[in-house]
Order: structure tokens, then C-alpha cells, then sequence
């Protein structure tokens, strides 16, 4: 293993988000407006994104993260407390603990070893009379087999609600992703591809499931307080039904308008970091991505490599510590759901039982692969990985 590179270097944090003047702006003026809470930056952030998704503006909901989109789009849906809701292991906790707070029961489908999604034949086997929903999660920016999941969903009669986290500019066959299922939950959190710093937000199949869901993010109240304390005139508002705090604010939006207009711009450029890795490390003996499928958009949200001691000489964990000893910072995404001791300790889960999250939770790394990153940092990463994992280190050893 190489030595650490020299500590005058700075830290390249994993992740960082690229905030230009554009943003700093619209904040600055959110705040000299007075009008902090959610009002009209959060009306055009819905605008924005409804445009982006090719959706009517009526078929979104700004809220404060993907947890509480998740989390309202299944109280939405109207899924009777105790119904099993069947997820994928290889996700964030969020994903599992918003199907939890909603009084319902997840149940585990394992995942597909190329695409690293969920595998929809996982999905049918584990479908049993309490099952009423799908909620498939498009894994780094790659799409689910959402025809497959759709056709399992519609023989049986189940909701389907997207975890869009990693997918904003995802599509599958030319449709995005997010628009397939009763509802669609992103996230614009600081390490994601749209920022906001925190965020999140619904896109529903239908105007009255949307339309649900905002009562419920704002308290269950039949008006939002950019309603009630417009220019207009005050308007009482009623609380229909036991909702939540979950509403976005405009200096969020504030960022997010403009983050969204460079969607694009940012996308190409996570691309190119992207290609390069791939050749970088082509020779090395490590797991990489596969290709995106045909027919599809990846969103390049995540590059994860795959740490096998058995081909690298090392394990996952010395390889995140190589690294940050070289300087550069990397994730896990993730640890398998059934790792962690609350889900073992509530539910009897054992990681042996989805064996293909296991294997790739204990191998993944994830790679800086923001679009801040500049020609020498992406240099920096690959040198350093290169430093780590050498080609020639294990040439006798079949991989």
C-alpha cells in the first residue's frame, strides 16, 4: 500500500456541492423579501421540477426532505396499518424507517447483482396476502426494471411508490422515473444532484393524491400560510386531518430554482468524471459499474466500486481508510438494511437471508462524483485509487 499523500493537501470531501452565485443571490434576496417560510420560491421550485418531469404542476409537492415524501406519500396512499410494503435491502435506513412510521411492514425483495436495484423475480416471490405496495428504489441513478416491477404491481394490485433519491435525471425507456408509480419521492439534500441543503419532493399519479399529500405535509391544514397571510387578505384555514410538519421553505427553494436550471450542465460533467473513473480503473482488480442499460439515463448520482479481498489484497474497510489516508473522501452506499441491529432486534432479520445485498454491502465504496470536482481533483481520485489497489499486486490471481 502506498504512503499517505502529504497533509499540506487539502481534504477532498466526499460529495461536495456545487453552489454558484446564482443561489447565493436568490437566497440573499429570499431573505430581504421577509417571506422566509413556504410562499412563492417553493410555488416555482414546483413549477420547475413539475417541467422537468414533464408533469403538470398539480402533480408535485415540495417538502422538506425524501423521508417525508416518502413517509406522506404512504399515509396518502391510504394503506390499511400492518400491510406489508416490500423494499429493497441495499438502500439508505430512510427507506425502511418511513414505511416503519407509517404503521406498516417492510419486507425485503434482494437485489439484482448487475444493476444493483431491486430484482423484481425477488419481488414476486416475496409477495404474500398482507402485501400492498412495491417501493423500489433507483439505486446510484440507475433505473429499476420499472416495466417488470409495473406489470408485478398491476397482477396483483399493488400501490407503487418510488424512492427517486438518486434519480432525478433518470429515465427508463425514455419515461422518468419518479412517473410510473402512484407516487414518486426525490431528494435534494446536500450530496445530491439538485441541492437544496435539505429537501424533498412528491410527484403523484393523480392532482387529488398530490393534493392529499400537501394537506398532510402542513399540519393537515386546508391552507398554507402563504395563503393565509397573502396581500390578499387573511384566510382562516381548517385542520382536516392529523398531519405533519413536513413543508419546504422558500430558502430552500431559493437554492433549489437554481440548482435545477443547471441540471443538465451538472449532469454532463458528472458523466465525464464518470467515464474517466471507468478507464482509470479498467485494469484494476476491482468490481465497476456496469453500463447503463439500453434504453435508459443513468443519473450518475453514485460511483461505486466493488473491494474484494480476495482479488484486491485488501478489505473494504483498509481501502476506505487508504483512502482517507490519501486525502480523499469516499461513502458506503450502503451497509445492507438487515446490518444494522434495530431491524435484526424488531423484525429477526439476518443479512444471510438477501445474500446479494449482504456480498455488496460489505464490498461498496463510493467515489467523490460531484460536479465541483475539478480536472485535478478527478486526477487526485484516480492517482490515489491507483496508489491503493495496484494492477500488477494480485496479476496470479484469477478475478
Amino acid at each position: 500500500m502506498a504512503n499517505a499523500q502529504s497533509p499540506s493537501l487539502p481534504f477532498l470531501i466526499f460529495g461536495s456541492p456545487l453552489i454558484e452565485r446564482a443561489e447565493i443571490d436568490e437566497v440573499v434576496s429570499c431573505m430581504e423579501s421577509a417571506w422566509l417560510g413556504t410562499g412563492p420560491r417553493v410555488a416555482r421550485f414546483e413549477q420547475d421540477f413539475a417541467a422537468y418531469q414533464r408533469l403538470q404542476a398539480s402533480q408535485v409537492a415540495a417538502v422538506n426532505s425524501c423521508t417525508a415524501a416518502l413517509h406522506v406519500s404512504m399515509v396518502a396512499a391510504k394503506l390499511e396499518p400492518g400491510s406489508e410494503v416490500i423494499t429493497t435491502p441495499m438502500t439508505f435506513c430512510a427507506s425502511v424507517n418511513a414505511i416503519v412510521h407509517a404503521g406498516l411492514t417492510p419486507v425485503l425483495a434482494d437485489i439484482d447483482t448487475v444493476s444493483q436495484c431491486i430484482d423484481p423475480a425477488a419481488i414476486e416471490a416475496a409477495i404474500t396476502p398482507r402485501t400492498r405496495a412495491i417501493l423500489p428504489v433507483h439505486f446510484a441513478g440507475r433505473p429499476c426494471e420499472m416495466d417488470a416491477i409495473m406489470a408485478i404491481a398491476d397482477k396483483h394490485g399493488l400501490m407503487v411508490i418510488e424512492d427517486c433519491a438518486h434519480a432525478i435525471e433518470t429515465e427508463w425507456r425514455g419515461r422518468k422515473a419518479g412517473t410510473f408509480g402512484d407516487f414518486g419521492c426525490f431528494s435534494f439534500y446536500a450530496t445530491k444532484n439538485v441541492v437544496t441543503g435539505e429537501g424533498g419532493m412528491i410527484v403523484g399519479r393523480d392532482e387529488a393524491s398530490i393534493a392529499r399529500a400537501k394537506v398532510l405535509a402542513l399540519h393537515g391544514m386546508s391552507k398554507d400560510a402563504w395563503h393565509r397571510f397573502g396581500d390578499a387578505g387573511y384566510k382562516h384555514y381548517q385542520v382536516v386531518e392529523a398531519g405533519f410538519k413536513y413543508n419546504m421553505m422558500d430558502l430552500q427553494a431559493a437554492i433549489g430554482i437554481h440548482q435545477l436550471a443547471r441540471v443538465e450542465r451538472n449532469w454532463q460533467r458528472r458523466h465525464a468524471v464518470w467515464n474517466h473513473y471507468m478507464q482509470a480503473f479498467s485494469d484494476l482488480p476491482i468490481g465497476l459499474p456496469a453500463a447503463p442499460a439500453p434504453d435508459t439515463r443513468h443519473a450518475h448520482h453514485l460511483f461505486t466500486v466493488m473491494i474484494d479481498e480476495t482479488r484486491c489484497g485488501l478489505s473494504r474497510d483498509d481501502f476506505l481508510d487508504a483512502m482517507n489516508a490519501q486525502r480523499i473522501g469516499v461513502g458506503v452506499h450502503y451497509l445492507a438494511v438487515p446490518e444494522h441491529p434495530f431491524y435484526q432486534q424488531r423484525y429477526g432479520w439476518h443479512p444471510e437471508q438477501w445474500p446479494n445485498a449482504m456480498r455488496i454491502g460489505r464490498q461498496t465504496v463510493s467515489l467523490p462524483l460531484s460536479p465541483k470536482l475539478t480536472d485535478d481533483e478527478v486526477a487526485r481520485v484516480m492517482d490515489a485509487v491507483r496508489a491503493v489497489i495496484r494492477p500488477s499486486a494480485f496479476a496470479g490471481r484469477k478475478t
